[in-house]
């Protein structure tokens, strides 16, 4: 069997996992890298034992060797990859948000179908077993009608007002932050598992740490050569959760001071900390979906809970191996993860026997292995696997949560 030739744009903490999942395939090779300059390429190639390496992201493009991208910069440099991998004739899996603006994903969406490649945005948390089988559940009418749909996705690595990344800077982020960057699989994980679509929201954000300090000499405001063969867009770098130091500085009230010899300025932050939207679906159900950066003790805090006319399902990523079940007349059910448990749609999502846990990075392998057996296969990406359409209705509530939070008014959802 033939190995299929893949390429990473961006090795930071996300283009690793990429590459790792990617080599648990067997029949795909990680042939290049590309990163901001041609050292930082050298380097990366040399620890991760790639054998090409690319400081100019074009050059990657053209090697005919290579047939997938995976595009793992930072969010702001999406849309012109996305779009020169798809010009350049390259399957594409792109990280989240795929663009900046719905109108730049509406571009990428339409020229994927022109070009028929496969392409795909990595909302990673429908691979775990247990979503598949909640998944299934709904679709078998377990639970009943879909009544009311909770979630949240809470984390506390922007906890302290020290804590900083280039998500906060709004050309490098976007106009939101919380929203896009974790808000983005919540609302993709609530519209694949019910099968509902999220047609109007009500949304009421919050800066909660409204000045934050930034390094002012450090990889924050670096140069960035990869920036500049994008025709010099701002720079930032590729690093995903590069932080400054927390918690020493966290009471601070002087615009500039030292942390550790390293001089920290006190700016003002223009994106969400914090976000709650009350939600409807096309189905009449009713929810709310909450998302904050800066609740602490919450590392990974993703879960969604389904009310339905029958019973009720709940799912909770840092606990990714169980599902609860709730019925008014009779004791509650826990499900294990467990290929003789679980529903037969389910069942190519668990590897391991029961009590062997698979967490985040098998259902990144789980991820890749999906979406390069569409290309192996030459079929169309499975419904696992969520497409460009997808990701562009995605960029499309993102948007109408944004316009809501502003109004204090209810906002419908364009629907692709």
């Amino acid at each position: 069997m033939r190995k299929i030739k893949a390429a990473v744009l961006g090795a930071g903490l996300i283009g690793k996992a990429h590459i790792e999942a990617i080599r648990r395939l067997g029949y795909v090779e990680v042939v290049a890298i590309g990163q901001s300059t041609q050292a930082t390429a050298d380097q990366y190639a040399r620890e991760l034992h790639v054998p090409k390496a690319y400081g100019n992201y074009i050059d990657l493009l053209n090697d005919e060797e290579i047939e997938v991208i995976h595009n793992c910069t930072p969010n702001h440099m999406h849309f012109e990859m996305n779009k020169q991998a798809l010009l350049h004739g390259k399957h594409l899996l792109s990280e989240k948000p795929m663009t900046l603006t719905s109108e730049e994903a509406k571009e990428l969406y339409l020229l994927a179908e022109e070009k028929q490649l496969a392409t795909a945005v990595n909302f990673v948390y429908r691979q775990f077993p247990m979503v598949q089988h909640l998944k299934s559940m709904v679709t078998d009418h377990d639970l009943g009608d879909i009544r009311i749909v909770q979630g949240h996705y809470l984390q506390d690595w922007l906890f302290y007002q020290t804590d900083y990344n280039w998500r906060m800077e709004p050309m490098y982020g976007g106009e939101t932050r919380a929203i896009s960057d974790i808000g983005s699989h919540l609302y993709d994980l609530v519209q694949y598992v019910t099968g509902l679509r999220i047609t109007e929201v009500l949304a009421d954000s919050a800066i909660v740490i409204p000045q934050r300090f930034k390094p002012t000499n450090s990889s924050h405001s670096s140069s960035d050569a990869l920036n500049a063969s994008l025709n010099a867009q701002p720079s930032t770098p590729l690093s995903a959760f590069s932080n400054a130091p927390t918690s020493a500085q966290s009471t601070a009230s002087s615009t500039t001071v030292l942390n550790q010899g390293e001089a920290l300025e006190l700016i003002d932050i223009k994106n969400e900390d914090y976000c709650a939207v009350l939600v409807k679906f096309n189905n009449g159900a009713r929810g709310v979906l909450t998302v904050s950066q800066v609740s602490a003790g919450k590392k990974n805090a993703l879960g969604i809970s389904l009310d339905g006319s029958i019973a009720s399902g709940a799912w909770e990523q840092e606990e990714p191996c169980k599902l609860t079940l709730g019925y008014r007349d009779k004791p509650g059910e826990t499900v294990m993860r467990d290929s003789n448990l679980v529903k037969k749609q389910a069942i190519p999502f668990v590897h391991y026997p029961s009590g062997h846990v698979e967490g985040w990075a098998d259902s990144l392998k789980n991820m890749m292995h999906q979406f390069y057996g569409s290309i192996s296969n030459q079929v169309g990406i499975p419904d696992s696997v969520a497409s460009f359409k997808e990701g562009y209705q995605i960029m499309l509530i993102n948007e109408a949560i944004v316009q809501s939070a502003k109004s204090g008014t209810w906002v419908s959802v364009i629907q692709v």
